[in-house]
């Protein structure tokens, strides 16, 4: 009998001790709650290109402004971390244009991964640009003392956004036809996109997307595509990035990334292995 209660006793606790790690393993912040500000909601929404229109001489004279009034907008999360190609950013989609929010902060996939739509109060931020791709942030100056908008604080970031729920985020498909039109990637720039049927210049089978010994001073690699000038588009890797060693496809490829701008080369950020498709 003391045997049938002892056993009795053990199942009991077991009983308590699987439901409370059946909680702890519970995946978090599946409602938006345990990240962000609940408090942030919509008092003057603008969409992102009613914003980039509103700043686009602040934007595209290089210079940056900060928001002084309670500003928001509203977006799906297109790019993240998830490979480690996108660094410290996020880019986010409304339908009417796209941008990159800079924040210092790793493992944004965890948080905000793509389809995740999120409303952002801006009010205290800046805008402004690096090498004219419409940024958020906060001011940075580098060392060689110019001063342009780059990475805000985690905390910050914390504060200034709510995580509204999931959506969709599809890419658009590439107009090749308009690669040097400027008004074509004023509007585009920063937007989740594919471009179809290309192939890597000087992929060998042994070429890999980005090599220690062939970065620049960012620690990245510009890989140029067959037929189109580098000055003109480029797939820009880091050597962090969890693919940098995988060899570049030799055949033809559809590639997707968020389609980012330096001036007026079109650089394309693959956010994972899989947005390479072979044809």
């Amino acid at each position: 009998m003391k045997h049938i209660h002892y056993y009795i006793i053990i199942a009991f606790v077991c009983a308590i001790f699987t439901g409370c790690m059946d909680n702890d393993w519970d995946i978090p912040g599946t409602d938006g709650s345990e990240y962000g500000n609940q408090a942030v909601t919509e008092t003057n929404l603008m969409t992102i290109a009613q914003l980039k229109q509103k700043y686009a001489t602040v934007i595209y004279n290089g210079s940056y402004v900060q928001f002084t009034e309670p500003t928001q907008i509203k977006g799906v999360v297109t790019g993240n971390d998830v490979q480690g190609n996108i660094y410290n950013q996020i880019a986010i989609e409304d339908g009417t244009g796209s941008m990159i929010i800079c924040i210092a902060q790793g493992g944004m996939f965890g948080q905000l991964p793509v389809g995740c739509e999120i409303i952002v109060e801006l009010q205290d931020l800046y805008i402004g640009s690096y090498g004219q791709q419409p940024e958020i942030g906060t001011p940075y100056t580098n060392k060689n003392g110019r001063t342009y908008v780059s990475r805000m604080p985690r905390a910050l970031w914390q504060s200034h956004f709510k995580i509204l729920g999931m959506k969709s985020a599809s890419p658009v498909e590439f107009d090749k036809t308009k690669l040097g039109n400027a008004d074509y990637m004023k509007e585009n720039c920063g937007r989740l996109m594919t471009i179809r049927g290309v192939k890597f210049q000087g992929a060998n089978g042994k070429k890999v997307f980005a090599a220690d010994k062939d970065k620049d001073a960012a620690n990245s690699v510009n890989r140029a595509l067959q037929g189109i000038s580098s000055n003109q588009f480029v797939v820009r890797t880091s050597t962090y990035a969890d693919f940098a060693n995988m060899p570049l496809p030799q055949g033809e490829v559809d590639i997707t990334g968020i389609f980012t701008r330096y001036n007026n080369t079109w650089q394309v950020l693959i956010r994972e292995e899989s947005d390479i498709v072979e044809k």
